[in-house]
């Protein structure tokens, strides 16, 4: 089951981002867990962190100038973050690369990792690290759905709630386009959700 999924992810062309090359680069690693039922990991990262403090996101960060490419750069991140191995992730491909609300070009990378690992969280960067259902996403139990409007475009972001994290802005983004990936879920960030309320 799960192998049908990735060969789904590799066999996907991301959408193209036309930016100013000047925009500094991040990696992010998108880890599901080889089991009967897929987990994603996530992190939630240190409230004191200057960016993003206090919020869910996938392991990662920017590329450093001697990093060899982006994938080097989620897994060099992934370890320092959470102690997850290099050795340990089978790279299946990238999700379409997006910008932060800080002017970073992130690009995600999905993997595939054990079921069982010993996670070794970097306390200075990360509060905890959890793992969500693949399934929990699939059903797009959104708490909420923020309107974002960027590049001439309104984006509807959902905002999930997993027991004590939400889950929400550009990690929510590359989880929908993962979830429409694997499972032609179908979930739109560009119309509003029958739900949505204009505030």
């Amino acid at each position: 089951m799960l192998d049908e999924l990735l060969h789904r992810v590799s066999n996907h062309t991301p959408r193209t981002l036309e930016t100013d090359r000047r925009f500094p680069e991040a990696a992010v690693l998108v880890p599901i867990t080889r089991s009967d039922e897929p987990e994603l990991v996530l992190t939630l990262r240190a409230s004191g962190l200057s960016t993003h403090g206090g919020e869910v996101a996938f392991p990662g960060g920017r590329r450093d100038p001697e990093d060899p490419d982006l994938i080097f750069t989620a897994l060099r991140e992934a370890e320092e973050e959470i102690g997850l191995p290099p050795g340990l992730v089978e790279v299946i491909g990238p999700l379409s690369p997006l910008i932060s609300l800080h002017g970073i070009k992130v690009t995600p990378y999905v993997g595939v990792i054990p079921d069982f690992v010993e996670y070794l969280a970097n306390d200075a960067e990360i509060a905890a690290v959890f793992s969500v259902p693949l399934e929990f996403f699939r059903e797009d139990p959104r708490e909420h759905t923020h309107r974002i409007d960027y590049q001439g475009h309104s984006w509807y972001v959902p905002s999930y709630r997993y027991g004590e994290y939400k889950i929400w802005g550009l990690t929510a983004i590359m989880i929908v386009e993962l979830i429409n990936l694997l499972y032609d879920a179908k979930i739109s960030l560009h119309q509003p959700p029958k739900s949505f309320i204009k505030t």
